[in-house]
């Protein structure tokens, strides 16, 4: 199975992107203009666009404007091509010293030897003392094998938002929510709308995400203790027929034409369909706290977490997160883990709670939360709070830190999109699954791949 997320055949690929990067020198793109030319460069490649590089550019210039040994020259790379043009980068000994990411690249790089593990740049009591201060969640996004290869700059947890007006006017009180998934659910039915072709024109609740709910089910696809995948549980089984009743409580047809209208009708940001009123509640990330500021200041809504079902997890989901990391093969390596200490907080915490608060991103650690300038932040925006006291929970989990990382995540994601239209059973999308899973798992043994 030749897929790209399997990552099979790595080495070979970084073979021919040598002969590419050879022959065409200007795939990879040179650095910009410096400001400060007696310093010593750190590139610093990322895929931010719009106003967020803006914000990105910002802290490279505090940064440079701090000290004066280094300069940080910021790149925005195209997020569909960052991947490939590292790639292309580090075969052609011109990689940047550091670069931000969000994919699901860690246990590939790191067991190909591409990134430094981060943990060995600190002292034995530093890196003790940073264990103990990042958040759980922060550190699982990075650790591949006990080594931390990628440092979180931006965490990302998931939520509900929900309308207050909805709820009035269904009869219900928004200032006390069910304390169960499955009193949400009932309440969810009330707040359904449809046109007089029975089309809908409004759920109430609309759950997606296997990653989000498997561990509020008290599931999940890995066993961190063990550290091996663990897919077929009774709980995920849960998690997924729970999500699949969902849909098909709504009808399976109505759903895929309701959501094809949404997407078709969306035409930006400020198009979210829980906005519009498409939806009474939504799941959903804490930067849709920021993006409805900015877009409709006097918007009415709340957050809070997903309650549990009965058994489950409370404060309980997915995560995952923009994270730092530095190439082997990174021309400046002192340069490039000073830059990153600087923006993440692991030095002067109280300066860097100003480069989180300009972006509303989530902290990685105690010491920027606590610091008075994002208290201030969170002050401002209370639906905030909920994301920010999430991350203290140990229930957090991103996707399973394996290799082929990817390919999984793909086949979660389409094993719960074919149960939630009804196309198979959640018992036949499970077996698809784990009979994908042991192909894959067969072919990277016989590739020679030590999983």
């Amino acid at each position: 199975m030749a897929d790209e997320s399997s990552s099979r055949g790595l080495w070979l690929g970084l073979a021919v992107i040598l002969v590419v990067a050879v022959a065409v020198p200007w795939i990879v793109p040179g650095p910009g203009q410096r400001h400060y030319p007696h310093r010593k460069v750190v590139r610093f490649w990322h895929v931010w666009t719009g106003d967020w590089e803006k914000v990105v550019d910002g802290i490279c210039d505090q940064f440079n404007e701090s000290q004066t040994e280094y300069e940080v020259i910021p790149l925005s790379v195209p997020g569909d091509e960052a991947d490939s043009k590292f790639l292309i980068a580090v075969a052609g000994d011109n990689p940047p010293d550091c670069m931000a990411q969000w994919q699901d690249v860690i246990p590939n790089w790191a067991e190909s030897k591409l990134v430094v593990p981060l943990d060995t740049l600190m002292a034995p009591d530093e890196w003790e003392h940073q264990q103990k201060s990042i958040f759980p969640a922060a550190l699982r996004i990075g650790m591949y094998k006990g080594h931390l290869y990628g440092l979180t700059v931006g965490m990302n947890v998931y939520g509900l938002y929900y309308r207050p007006d909805y709820f009035r006017e269904a009869g219900l009180d928004p200032d006390h929510l069910p304390g169960t998934l499955e009193g949400l659910s009932a309440w969810a039915a009330k707040m359904d709308k449809v046109d007089a072709n029975g089309n809908l024109i409004r759920v109430g609740f609309l759950p997606w995400g296997m990653r989000n709910f498997a561990p509020i089910f008290g599931g999940g696809f890995f066993d961190w203790a063990k550290g091996s995948l663990n897919l077929d549980t009774p709980e995920n089984m849960r998690a997924l027929e729970w999500l699949t009743d969902q849909h098909e409580r709504l009808g399976f047809d109505k759903v895929v034409r309701f959501e094809a209208s949404q997407h078709t009708a969306s035409g930006g940001q400020g198009d979210w369909p829980f906005m519009t009123g498409a939806m009474a509640m939504d799941l959903d990330g804490q930067w849709r706290v920021q993006e409805v500021k900015r877009l409709a200041p006097d918007f009415d809504y709340r957050t809070a977490p997903i309650p549990p079902p009965a058994g489950g997890r409370s404060n309980a989901g997915f995560c995952n997160g923009n994270f730092m990391v530095i190439p082997t093969s990174a021309h400046d390596v002192a340069g490039a883990w000073a830059f990153i200490k600087f923006w993440s907080g692991l030095v002067n915490p109280q300066r860097a709670a100003s480069f989180y608060t300009s972006g509303g991103w989530l902290p990685m650690n105690r010491e920027v939360r606590d610091a008075p300038l994002y208290q201030d932040y969170i002050r401002q925006n209370p639906q905030f709070k909920t994301f920010v006291d999430l991350l203290e929970s140990p229930n957090l989990y991103p996707i399973p830190p394996v290799p082929y990382q990817v390919y999984l995540s793909d086949r979660i994601d389409r094993m719960e999109e074919s149960a939630c239209i009804g196309s198979v059973s959640p018992r036949q999308a499970m077996d698809r699954l784990l009979l994908e899973m042991k192909r894959e798992l067969r072919l990277r043994k016989e590739y020679g791949y030590v999983d």
